[in-house]
């Protein structure tokens, strides 16, 4: 009987630390995408930064060409209106609001492509598709929810590009993800905290297809493969739990699947001065549908369901070419969250979003580009309400939270 409350216990301290951190998804991988609230990126192919989401553009990168960016991402979430929640729904005393949960963090990217032939175009791209950081006071009244919640991913892409006909292209990647996690948070029944960390190396796979009516009217479609990862680390805790310190303290796996992606979109060129673009894409967050923890001394620790849904992005947008150097970039976006009002946490304090956009481009000359664009993504309001949990023990916490988002990106294009 012992042990299995220790096993009991345990489970809880993994299931306290939800993975629903860890599939957070980054759009922002191309600033002159980004200027259009990304509408019509996987049919765009304006720069090589735009084989992130459609690597067939790159037969419309003619010689060897160099894009190197980033994204400076930065949050605001607001925590007010905290209360304890006692098993029945009840709020206990109101306590002080939390600011400043997520951190800014700086997207990073980069591509260089070559056309090896009239047909055949290659590339190699470094992107940061996945992360976040989440992090709370130790002693806020959700801790055991979540303390500290760290993502990290780089995604390193070879790509193959092929012109089949004057109309179609088609082209392939292979992402090679890295990814690591940081979890952590306090066990209010145990008088401690419990801290889980892994990270992994997986493969994917990238396709996609540009056709073009004409000279002025092209869609692409554009597919990314969920990416299967067996993150290896440990946990550690403080938790004084004596003769069983080793399943507190060991070596862990888990699985983690991140989220396959369909992309269609949409090009059109009015007139000399005008440019109009549309974008749809499918994230399938429903493949992460559990959270599975193994422990090197205890064979399986813990299994966190998990109840993500698949979401929408739609994304409209137009450019207007000032002169022969500045273009101007405008788009309007809405973003559907994976998390479920019923499922929300602390960690992901989720919700719909919507994104504003203005960019504007640079042509230095024939050769060097320069792209800049800002986004504010306003999200909906958010409510966290968790009962305390007759199971575990782990405390209700209630919470409404105020988030918003702005992004400043920018970036170069070279051609050799």
């Amino acid at each position: 009987m012992k042990k299995l409350m220790t096993l009991t216990a345990l489970g809880a301290i993994i299931a306290a630390t939800n993975a629903n951190a860890a599939g957070f998804h980054l759009r922002e991988q191309s600033a002159a995408a980004l200027g259009n609230a990304f509408a019509g990126a996987t049919a765009g192919a304006e720069n090589n930064s735009y084989a992130y989401f459609n690597v067939a553009g790159l037969t419309k990168q003619k010689g060897t060409q160099v894009n190197v960016g980033g994204t400076y991402i930065i949050p605001r979430a607001e925590a007010h209106d905290i209360y304890a929640v006692d098993p029945l729904g009840n709020k206990g005393e109101r306590n002080q609001d939390v600011n400043n949960i997520v951190h800014a963090a700086i997207a990073p990217s980069a591509t260089i492509s070559h056309q090896l032939n009239d047909d055949v175009y290659l590339g190699l791209s470094m992107n940061v598709p996945f992360g976040m950081i989440t992090k709370y006071d130790g002693a806020w009244v959700g801790s055991d929810h979540g303390v500290t919640s760290k993502v990290i991913s780089v995604t390193t892409t070879p790509m193959v590009a092929y012109k089949a006909t004057d109309k179609l292209s088609i082209g392939a990647g292979l992402p090679i993800q890295y990814i690591k996690a940081r979890l952590s948070n306090t066990v209010a029944t145990m008088d401690g905290s419990a801290t889980m960390e892994g990270d992994t190396v997986d493969v994917g796979y990238q396709l996609g297809a540009i056709y073009e009516f004409n000279e002025n009217t092209r869609i692409g479609v554009g597919y990314r493969s969920e990416i299967n990862h067996k993150l290896k680390g440990d946990i550690s805790s403080d938790i004084p739990l004596p003769g069983y310190s080793s399943m507190l303290n060991q070596d862990i796996s888990a699985r983690l699947d991140t989220p396959a992606m369909f992309s269609v979109g949409a090009y059109h060129r009015l007139n000399d001065k005008w440019e109009v673009m549309a974008e749809y894409q499918r994230v399938y967050w429903n493949s992460f549908d559990s959270l599975d923890i193994y422990g090197r001394d205890v064979p399986f620790v813990s299994s966190t369901p998990e109840n993500w849904r698949d979401t929408n992005f739609y994304a409209i947008g137009a450019s207007y070419q000032m002169d022969n150097q500045w273009k101007l970039r405008l788009g309007f976006a809405y973003d559907e969250s994976a998390v479920k009002a019923a499922d929300r946490t602390p960690r992901i304090p989720d919700s719909d979003r919507y994104w504003y956009s203005i960019g504007l481009s640079y042509a230095y000359s024939e050769k060097l580009t320069f792209d800049a664009a800002f986004t504010y993504i306003k999200a909906k309001d958010a409510v966290v309400n968790i009962p305390t949990s007759l199971t575990n023990g782990a405390g209700g916490v209630y919470a409404e939270y105020d988030n918003s988002v702005k992004l400043v990106g920018l970036s170069l294009n070279y051609k050799f």
